[in-house]
């Protein structure tokens, strides 16, 4: 077994062993109000999302309830989300394109869910993962941060660290993988304070 394998099955074993099976981090009803918290996730931590959602999703928890409540409740009620001008918006308009498109349902294409506003190619490929089991590897800029820090990668941006990650870890991995390299980013390998010692991944491949 090559370096580089052996490396890729170390950290896939680790990640397996604390994180056999990693819950979705954010409070969700259906496809729809998936969707959502995803796109609210952006630039904003999952649990200050999961404080807002249960108010959003209480009189929205389809597109035709959240056209209903108004683009102006919605912007009051994710303002602590960050970014809520943009935020609200897109709610707004892609819930009317979702009912206008798509009979009010959450498309299952990657292509079609990039169309939205507010839906980039790491919340679609989210979406795509969690509520359709499709083989995708969702890379935001903490797994690009953790990419690189164990050398997996020398890409410059998300788009470059994700094609690396499908190139080294098997296809079965990748929807389950992104959530554990998350969850073991915020617990032993963080951006600031981080201690080598208690980082069983860095100890062995750094």
């Amino acid at each position: 077994m090559g370096k580089e394998n052996k490396k890729s099955s170390f950290i896939l074993k680790t990640l397996n062993d604390f994180y056999p099976n990693p819950p979705i981090p954010l409070h969700y009803q259906n496809e729809f109000t998936f969707l959502v918290a995803v796109l609210l996730s952006a630039q904003c931590t999952d649990a200050r999302v999961n404080t807002v959602t249960p108010l959003l999703f209480k009189d929205g928890k389809t597109p035709e309830h959240m056209r209903e409540i108004g683009l102006d409740k919605i912007y009051e009620i994710i303002r602590p989300c960050g970014l809520a001008p943009r935020k609200s918006k897109a709610i707004y308009d892609l819930s009317a394109i979702l009912l206008e498109k798509y009979e009010g349902e959450v498309p299952r294409s990657l292509e079609e869910l990039e169309e939205l506003p507010g839906v980039g190619h790491k919340t679609a490929s989210v979406v795509m993962a969690q509520m359709f089991h499709v083989p995708t590897f969702p890379v935001d800029t903490h797994i690009h941060r953790l990419a690189t820090r164990w050398k997996l990668t020398s890409g410059k941006n998300v788009v470059e660290t994700e094609r690396d990650l499908k190139k080294i870890f098997p296809q079965e991995s990748w929807n389950k993988l992104h959530l554990q390299i998350i969850y073991y980013g915020r617990e032993f390998c963080p951006a600031r304070s981080h201690d080598i010692e208690k980082c069983p991944i860095c100890l062995e491949v750094s």
